[in-house]
């Protein structure tokens, strides 16, 4: 019994000044977090469209509210509605899931504006991930290894062929924005440069709106492994160990394995430190 209640003092700890959360997403990942709130001793508040009014997140809910048609458009994407619904209910914290608002930085700079605590980056860390070419310039000032290419801001074409010579072929131009393997071209050598380039600025202008390129030295059988990290606003940052995403199609993850294999203990932990740098 003292156990139980030492636990639950600890839990109601790690809620911390969470008052109130809002899960502005449905379904089992809205179940998820809404569970360890309780754990917690937080109440939730879930959102709901026309099509989830009797989903099992609105039922497990303290509260639930109305947001919308059942296109995703017409309500998980609303912002200015789940913004208004958090004010309306009184939380002071809101949880995007994953998927529809979660890398959204105006969704996070909302947050900010109306004084609600974003659970997740801040919409500076969200913009500069978005934009390979200043996540490369962040992980570059943190020493993190870099696989040898060109991010500056010089987008023109002459400096652009320039810096495809100076890497060496093969090199990949990818787009500075988006993703899916989109926008992404292999020039294996100085005569497919300008036509490699010129391709990927029209599809990254196409797709995101952007035509920026960065340019990499192309590996052709690489091992794409990630580290996945949580840091809060403490300064405190813990990683979650290694996945595996070597499997593509197209430039597109089919699996993601974990942990990696293949790796000996050294590399591994090399990348976790490297990924919390």
């Amino acid at each position: 019994r003292r156990r139980r209640r030492r636990r639950r003092r600890r839990m109601n700890q790690l809620g911390g000044n969470v008052r109130k959360l809002l899960v502005a997403n449905r379904g089992e990942i809205a179940c998820r977090v809404m569970e360890t709130a309780r754990r917690l001793g937080i109440p939730s508040v879930a959102v709901y469209s026309q099509a989830d009014r009797n989903a099992k997140h609105v039922t497990y809910a303290d509260e639930a509210f109305y947001i919308g048609g059942a296109a995703a458009k017409d309500s998980y994407l609303r912002r200015e509605r789940i913004i208004d619904v958090a004010l309306k209910s009184g939380a002071t914290h809101i949880h995007p899931g994953y998927g529809f608002l979660s890398e959204n930085t105006d969704f996070a700079r909302d947050c900010e504006d109306n004084k609600l605590k974003f659970v997740g980056p801040p919409a500076s860390a969200i913009r500069a991930m978005g934009d390979k070419i200043e996540s490369k310039v962040i992980m570059e000032k943190a020493n993190v290894p870099l696989v040898p290419g060109y991010h500056g801001s010089d987008q023109s074409l002459e400096t652009l062929v320039e810096a495809c010579k100076q890497i060496g072929f093969p090199v990949l131009v990818k787009a500075a924005l988006g993703g899916g393997g989109k926008g992404m071209k292999i020039a294996t050598s100085e005569a497919e440069c300008v036509d490699a380039i010129q391709s990927a600025q029209r599809e990254a202008l196409s797709s995101f709106g952007d035509q920026r390129v960065l340019l990499e030295k192309y590996v052709g059988q690489p091992r794409h492994i990630e580290v996945q990290i949580l840091a809060d606003s403490h300064d405190n940052i813990l990683h979650f160990y290694e996945r595996d995403c070597s499997i593509q199609r197209r430039h597109q993850k089919i699996i993601e394995e974990a942990p990696a294999i293949g790796i000996s203990a050294d590399f591994r932990n090399a990348i976790h430190s490297a990924a919390i740098e």
